[in-house]
């Protein structure tokens, strides 16, 4: 699972191309059998996205900046704990590199390695004062072996999701072997209501992406659930329309469906408790889930 691609098309899916609206902002119109979703504040899926080109960093940022007001609470969260920070599945530092702007030492992983030189990029253009207190470390999520301690580990953006279910167990035990005494383990992630998978295990929406480059950007989502495997596939077409042409972008993620009950006690047996859970409402069937989860020294 988590395996992201992404391919250049001369034209996307006819069935996907009723959903683009018009450039002058017209509502988009679904296409038949399809459910079109217009989100607001919460595009749930990309997070475990690595953009395809230079052109696609776009549409990842554009999920996970202006839709990510994770980062105020993760950084209040950070204050009450203190440093260092781990921050898994870090990408491009969306999250590392505001804490080290306020003044956190951050260890950031994760497994791509262009996510991470942009990382290391972005901190080096604010000033050495960033960039000393972030440090970069390239693995997989299910490989994770640590050697510092933390006073707080971030499992963002869903990226708990994008770890099959018999390799978290491992990942939850080294992350809280590694937390210091009073430490946290804060992450989120998309809980479905199962009945509604089963009722309705193909959901479609648009949106369009913030973009102040003179290119309209429009894009179509549609996630297709497996309960079998309790995995999920979301594939993104994104429409770029400029001035002379139109360009066409298919990116796809697959990741695991979040059993509560189950992480619970997986969380319990690394030897950590849920200290506090936040929910936020997506839609009638599915809502981000937030724990705050403490060691029990």
């Amino acid at each position: 699972m988590h395996t992201p691609s992404g391919t250049s098309l001369p034209i996307g899916p006819a069935a996907f191309a009723p959903v683009l609206p018009s450039r002058y902002g017209r509502e988009p119109e679904p296409a038949p059998g399809a459910g079109v979703r217009v989100t607001s504040d919460t595009l749930p899926g990309l997070e475990s996205v690595s953009p395809a080109d230079e052109n696609s960093v776009w549409l990842h940022d554009a999920l996970l900046g202006p839709h990510s007001a994770d980062i105020v609470r993760y950084l209040s969260l950070a204050r009450s704990t203190g440093g260092p920070v781990l921050d898994l599945g870090s990408g491009a530092g969306r999250l590392a590199v505001p804490f080290a702007r306020h003044g956190f030492a951050v260890e950031a992983v994760d497994r791509d390695a262009s996510a991470l030189e942009r990382l290391d990029g972005w901190a080096r253009r604010i000033g050495p004062q960033v960039a000393g207190l972030v440090v970069t470390h390239r693995t997989d999520l299910t490989e994770l072996r640590l050697a510092g301690s933390y006073r707080l580990a971030l499992l963002a953006g869903a990226m708990v999701t994008a770890v099959p279910p018999a390799r978290r167990p491992e990942l939850l035990r080294e992350v809280a072997s590694h937390l210091q005494t009073g430490g946290a383990l804060a992450l989120d992630y998309t809980a479905h209501q199962l009945p509604g998978l089963v009722a309705e295990p193909q959901r479609t929406w648009a949106f369009q992406v913030p973009r102040f480059d003179g290119i309209d950007e429009w894009v179509v989502a549609r996630q297709v659930f497996d309960l079998p495997s309790m995995s999920e596939r979301i594939t993104y077409y994104a429409a770029r329309t400029g001035k002379l042409s139109t360009e066409r972008v298919v990116l796809t993620t697959d990741k695991w469906i979040v059993d509560p009950e189950r992480l619970a006690a997986e969380l319990h047996s690394a030897g950590l408790h849920i200290e506090g859970r936040r929910r936020h409402r997506i839609d009638e069937r599915t809502e981000s889930v937030l724990l705050v989860c403490r060691t029990d020294d």
